[in-house]
């Protein structure tokens, strides 16, 4: 463990306003700061940070919790890991023992990063050795990559031989079951063996250096075409991009987004450093809300076929809904970004870029693709698409200009266009509208709730026990008021969530409640959901007088499920309608 003076020296040197700042653009209002939360995609800012606590929360998505567990969220690491970075941003040294890092939390973060490093120079050896690399080599060559460009991004090769990797991982120390964990590694009835064979190698390194995974491509045409690392403990790949250690040094103005490891290393070969790209998976949220951190226009170069168009247009939505502006490039002649700059050079793909279509135009372009304007049945369904699509526009002007546009290209007037543009956001309003009473709902009788399971069973009584939690948050000294001759404790709470946050209340004998010294016996989700308890309460009454009729309250809703559980099902119902 990490001493807690350690860790407490850490948090005070890392004030949370001026760390989330880093992530995220804030606005102060009254005794708070506010700004659009960085986990979830919004319009309305609902992302809170309180600086007299030192915590944050979001009313939206209810992430919530301190500096470390705002790490956590932001950059994709366990508590440790978390705590690392922070460390390493104040200038404090940690305990060089590393005994925190054991085997009682898994394989770490650290220790999957330590075989990435050496696995990623193990691929590059073994790409340059005479004989074992040469398929490798050849690859590379007839792919028309330079030497300094496969040197700059690390490009390797895996041997075709069965057990290398895994036999130069053991005898660097590491077990099989780290080695299986980090994917370097597979497992069948004969034991393990080497995940990447006869493969081109493509390390996936993060923006601090850190190499977080590996690409993998076969030198012909067999299949799987690409393997990938799965998800780790260091590398999460749907928020990971490649490449974009070195783009967001050159993305200011827009960032390239591709599908492909070679499309972008092509790119930066022919001077445009400003490429990236996902890792064969769709663009995600994540993905979105990372990219926004270094630009606010991207440009979607994917491939032209069928595939490529419908995940432009999902990208585009995804983008568009984390503020960031997309544009897609419009390529002729050739299928992918790679394949167009080897046959027509980097000036002409640099026109390209200057002449990419805008989100609607590249809708537009692929509705009039989709439907034969010169039936009027399929022009009214073009139409129709083309409507309900403009009402999903925040923006009145950028809806205006998109009518317009619209009217001059099927040839009707404009007003008709934006009658029928009307009558679809009303239509949206009013499934919006009982979506979120829907929603209302679920989250006040507890259906559905993954972190507190118990609130469904026993609503009334869980919202009290949460109302009570949230006044000892704000004010522990509360937690020694006897009510009607009786302290609160575990017993009085109704769900086994609140039992262990009580517990650890009462457990506090120095100082206020820490949301930070939570990590090592709550969950993510759990540490969010306190969080809300307390900001809940945080400007309503918390005087003695006000508590003790709460505890009475849940004391009395206690008393009478307790009661109902001793009936049967026809006894319950019995007592129902004598009450009516």
């Amino acid at each position: 463990m990490i001493p807690n003076s350690v860790i407490d020296s850490i948090k005070q040197r890392c004030d949370i306003e001026t760390v989330v700042s880093s992530y995220v653009s804030l606005k102060r209002t009254g005794n708070h700061l506010k700004g659009l939360c960085p986990f979830h995609s919004e319009k309305t800012p609902s992302f809170i940070v309180y600086t007299d606590t030192q915590s944050f929360y979001c009313f939206g998505c209810g992430a919530g919790g301190d500096v470390v567990n705002f790490t956590m969220r932001a950059e994709n690491l366990d508590y440790v890991s978390a705590i690392e970075a922070l460390a390493k941003r104040a200038g404090v040294a940690l305990p060089e023992s590393g005994d925190y890092n054991g085997a009682e939390r898994g394989v770490s973060r650290q220790r999957v990063l330590q075989m990435n490093l050496e696995a990623a120079k193990f691929y590059r050896n073994m790409l340059h050795d005479e004989r074992i690399g040469s398929p490798g080599r050849s690859y590379l060559m007839s792919r028309g990559l330079t030497g300094a460009i496969v040197s700059r991004f690390g490009l390797g090769y895996s041997p075709p031989s069965g057990k290398m990797m895994l036999s130069h991982l053991r005898s660097l120390g590491f077990k099989d079951d780290e080695i299986h964990t980090a994917y370097f590694a597979g497992k069948n009835d004969r034991g393990y063996y080497d995940y990447f064979r006869g493969r081109v190698m493509f390390p996936i390194i993060d923006v601090s250096g850190n190499v977080v995974a590996f690409g993998g491509r076969v030198l012909d045409d067999s299949k799987p075409k690409y393997l990938n690392t799965s998800n780790t403990p260091a590398f999460i790949k749907g928020k990971t991009l490649f490449a974009l250690n070195y783009a967001k040094n050159y993305c200011s103005e827009y960032l390239i987004l591709c599908e492909g490891y070679l499309d972008v290393i092509s790119m930066h070969q022919a001077g445009f450093q400003q490429a990236a790209a996902t890792l064969g998976t769709a663009i995600t949220p994540d993905h979105a809300r990372i990219i926004k951190k270094y630009t606010s226009k991207v440009i979607l170069s994917y491939d032209s076929d069928e595939a490529g168009v419908a995940a432009a247009n999902k990208a585009i939505g995804i983008l568009e809904a984390a503020g960031v502006d997309a544009k897609v490039l419009k390529m002729e002649g050739a299928k992918d970004p790679d394949e167009f700059i080897k046959k027509y050079g980097a000036e002409k793909f640099s026109s390209l870029l200057r002449d990419s279509r805008s989100k609607f135009d590249y809708f537009l372009e692929n509705i009039s693709a989709k439907y034969n304007f010169d039936a009027d049945e399929e022009k009214i369904r073009a139409l129709g698409e083309v409507c309900k699509h403009i009402a999903t526009v925040y923006s009145n002007i950028e809806r205006d200009i998109y009518i317009a546009k619209t009217a001059k290209m099927f040839d009707v007037s404009a007003k008709s266009v934006a009658n029928d543009v009307e009558l679809q956001r009303r239509r949206a309003s009013r499934e919006q509208s009982r979506q979120r009473k829907e929603d209302l709902l679920k989250v006040t009788s507890g259906l559905g709730d993954l972190v507190n399971p118990d609130y469904a069973r026993i609503p009334r009584a869980a919202k009290t026990e949460e109302d009570i939690l949230g006044m000892l948050m704000l004010h522990s000294e509360l937690s020694a008021v006897e009510v009607d001759g009786k302290a609160l404790s575990e017993e009085d709470m109704p769900t086994e969530l609140g039992k262990r946050i009580l517990a650890f209340i009462l457990a506090i004998t120095d100082g206020e409640f820490s949301f930070g010294a939570m990590n090592e016996s709550f969950s993510e989700g759990e540490i969010s959901r306190a969080v809300g308890m307390m900001e809940k309460r945080r400007n309503l009454s918390a005087s003695k007088e006000t508590y003790s009729e709460y505890v009475r309250a849940l004391r009395a809703e206690n008393a009478k499920n307790n009661a109902h559980s001793t009936f049967s099902v026809k006894e319950i119902l019995e007592m129902k309608r004598n009450q009516k």
